[in-house]
């Protein structure tokens, strides 16, 4: 009787592993995520509207408040994405029931995205606006 071990370990390549990652991502944090990013587009949208406005010498009450716009853009879609994320992510273990947890998951995934957002919004898509 011969033993038969587990064969020699497929090295896979850095994108193979991110594409399998992606796939085989937990339903909870691809909620949490499609929330934060669905709300991050929407407003980025608005926001790159009122850049663009204020470029091209739209005159808006209060001025040129794209700093403010910028905190409340951030600060939105942390709220929101947390919000969203706690009315569609059940707590693990307990089907059905909405707690902390869900709203927790909802923030640390919306902070990265808002500012991943601003960063495409700002430095692709304007530039390739021709703005």
């Amino acid at each position: 009787m011969s033993e038969h071990g587990p064969g020699p370990i497929r090295h896979r390549s850095w994108l193979e592993v991110r594409w399998r990652q992606l796939n085989a991502a937990p339903p909870p944090v691809f909620r949490a995520v499609l929330s934060s990013l669905l709300v991050a587009v929407v407003l980025g949208g608005l926001f790159l509207a009122y850049d663009l406005a204020l470029d091209s010498g739209a005159t808006l009450p209060g001025g040129d408040l794209r700093t403010l716009a910028g905190v409340v853009f951030v600060v939105a879609v942390a709220g929101l994405g947390a919000w969203i994320t706690y009315l569609v992510v059940p707590q693990p273990g307990r089907p059905g029931v909405r707690s902390g947890w869900s709203a927790a998951l909802g923030l640390f995934a919306a902070l990265p995205i808002a500012y991943l957002t601003l960063v495409v919004l700002f430095q692709v898509v304007k530039p390739l606006l021709g703005r």
